[in-house]
């Protein structure tokens, strides 16, 4: 047997990614269906946006908007238009979906709490399809999203109030399809992106920043040799690394406002922080706000959901939604 199919790089509690390339997922769950959620009073149906590439969404209406597949109202009328929120859910770029049991539910709480439709992103995940598969797939769902393609979007969702959020790696997207956003003027006329919130985004960079743990990021370096042989950079390829010279400046973030979350134990808190200080001295006209969960680990609001941290966090995703 070819040693590189049993050479193990990287092992955690998600994932064994072997020498050539392959993984082994582990502690899958099957996915959960959309559909009526009874604890949040949410609706929520699977989209299909490329039949060529298989991307998906998951659009997600909450209470009285909830509507039937064919987009109709099933509930009171709807009085005001919701805040659009375009989600990407994390798992190294490797594991992860829509229709994950874990962040199902927690894009169900989200939709609930802040009264906004959500589109989850399914985009393609590596090694199967290499970055920057998972950006395209994600750049093509934001501007499906604004396009307003789906009845839910168009009849019930404000346009003129888009939100980008993610969590992990979907957090290091979020922040990838923001400055992407701001380069093409995707965001015009009737729409705006309002807001970006970035979940304990996912970055690093080719040079180790003081209190970064070097067996973390060799690990990272790993990993994204794997699944991104082509990074412009290694590491300091911007969409890794926003800091890194040639990144495209974080001045040119099309959004008026952004929400930054980290946790104290997490091992990418230097670079978060680092990252969050970079947006406040680059002169973007916008406000950026820091959010830190305190004795928390990585994307514990998932995992850990309804403890007392997950609760203040979600309660600060949606004051920030809401606008205050």
């Amino acid at each position: 047997m070819d040693s590189g199919s049993t050479e193990i790089l990287i092992e955690n509690s998600c994932f064994r990614l072997y020498k050539d390339g392959h993984i082994d997922c582990l502690g899958r769950t099957d996915d959960v269906p959309a559909g009526f959620d009874a604890d949040t009073g949410v609706t929520s149906k699977d989209v299909v946006i490329d039949a060529v590439t298989g991307v998906a969404v998951r659009l997600y209406l909450p209470g009285v908007h909830a509507a039937g597949s064919d987009g109709t109202d099933v509930g009171a009328a709807v009085v005001t238009k919701l805040p659009v929120v375009v989600f990407f859910h994390g798992g190294f770029f490797i594991v992860g979906s829509a229709g994950c049991p874990r962040y199902h539910r927690y894009v169900n709480s989200l939709a609930a709490d802040a009264r906004a439709i959500v589109v989850s992103v399914d985009y393609r995940l590596a090694p199967e399809h290499l970055l920057p598969a998972a950006y395209d797939d994600s750049w093509a769902a934001l501007n499906w999203a604004v396009s307003g393609a789906d009845p839910w979007l168009s009849e019930h969702g404000n346009l003129g109030r888009v939100f980008l959020a993610g969590a992990s790696a979907g957090g290091n997207i979020a922040h990838s399809m923001a400055i992407a956003a701001g380069a093409s003027g995707l965001f015009a006329a009737a729409t705006r992106l309002e807001g970006t919130v970035l979940l304990h985004p996912s970055f690093s960079g080719e040079q180790r920043i003081e209190t970064e743990s070097e067996e973390y990021r060799a690990s990272v370096k790993m990993r994204w040799s794997v699944i991104f042989p082509r990074a412009r950079g290694g590491l300091d390829d911007p969409r890794m690394n926003p800091t890194a010279a040639g990144a495209p400046s974080l001045r040119t973030l099309p959004c008026q406002r952004m929400l930054v979350c980290a946790a104290s134990e997490d091992e990418r808190l230097p670079r978060v922080r680092a990252y969050y200080d970079a947006v406040r001295s680059s002169g973007w006209s916008g406000q950026v706000e820091w959010f830190e969960s305190e004795g928390k680990g990585h994307a514990f609001f998932v995992g850990e959901h309804g403890c007392r941290e997950a609760v203040a966090l979600m309660e600060r995703v949606v004051g920030f939604i809401a606008g205050h």
